[in-house]
């Protein structure tokens, strides 16, 4: 059989060949690479892919074989694929969904020295536009009116980008549990089916703590040394940032003593000590929903 890239008869092979894959198992009178890979048994890329070619320096190409020599077998190819996967992935992601990876001290700081300046600019521009309008000949009038919309507009983007980030947690579950034998077994049985656990010995550090950062789930005694379990309770739920947070009880107390004070708590549940590890399902199932 005669065509314009082949002038050799091609064997049954070599036709199955084209049709799995859609490429010349012959070009210009020579058996292709493709073609002997296939018969190997080894992998062969489709036409739905195209190869890139990269035109470098040879100074460039000398450090980089310099620097595969370093650093284990490293193709150009498998550079390009992975670059272009990190450039997709970061324009994927906007600026929030990065700043929300930084540590909340972090982003409070940025905040806060961005807003320090913009304090006095919005304020001296607007003192002398209430005072001192009529004074201000035409030009800079309009000038001190622009920097004062400007430092509006300014603070809007603050609070929209940094005030407004939602922190990653660095663990699932906050435990306000002033006992440190029962801190330490329920963290590690949590870390045992996977999830982390922060415990705190006060209601007053819970609260700190839940400043800095949202967990899935809060565990709280009601018997702290500072705070009542019940008043932490519902400080949380009427807060609009933690309200949605499902919060358990986790006490040594009577349970009819707990039904009675649950009214105002809003609390989602409680689970009494001594507990069986089988209690702690219904906190396993909101765990794996989150």
């Amino acid at each position: 059989m005669n065509d314009n890239h082949n002038s050799f008869e091609k064997s049954d092979e070599m036709r199955r060949y084209e049709k799995e894959t859609g490429r010349y198992a012959i070009w210009r009178g020579v058996v292709t690479e493709g073609f002997r890979k296939w018969q190997k048994g080894e992998k062969v890329y489709h036409r739905d892919k195209e190869r890139v070619s990269l035109y470098v320096s040879d100074e460039t190409k000398s450090k980089w074989l310099d620097f595969t020599k370093n650093n284990g077998e490293l193709t150009i190819s498998k550079l390009i694929r992975e670059a272009v996967a990190a450039f997709i992935e970061s324009k994927s992601n906007g600026p929030q969904h990065r700043l929300s990876k930084l540590n909340p001290q972090t982003i409070s700081n940025i905040s806060h020295t961005l807003k320090e300046p913009l304090t006095s600019i919005k304020g001296y521009s607007q003192l002398l536009l209430e005072n001192y309008r009529e004074k201000l000949n035409g030009q800079v009038l309009e000038t001190v009116k622009n920097i004062f919309e400007q430092s509006i507009l300014l603070e809007k983007k603050i609070i929209n980008i940094l005030d407004n980030i939602k922190v990653e947690s660095e663990y699932d579950v906050l435990l306000i549990e002033d006992d440190l034998a029962t801190i330490r077994l329920i963290t590690s049985y949590f870390e045992s089916k996977g999830f982390k656990c922060k415990g705190v010995a006060s209601g007053s550090k819970g609260l700190e703590e839940l400043g800095n950062t949202i967990p899935k789930l809060i565990l709280l005694d009601i018997i702290l040394p500072d705070l009542s379990g019940y008043d932490i309770c519902k400080t949380i739920k009427s807060d609009k940032e933690w309200t949605n947070i499902p919060v358990y009880f986790l006490t040594a107390i009577a349970g009819s003593e707990v039904e009675k004070n649950l009214g105002g708590t809003k609390v989602d549940g409680y689970i009494l000590k001594p507990f069986n590890f089988s209690d702690f399902e219904i906190i396993f199932d909101i765990l794996n929903k989150n």
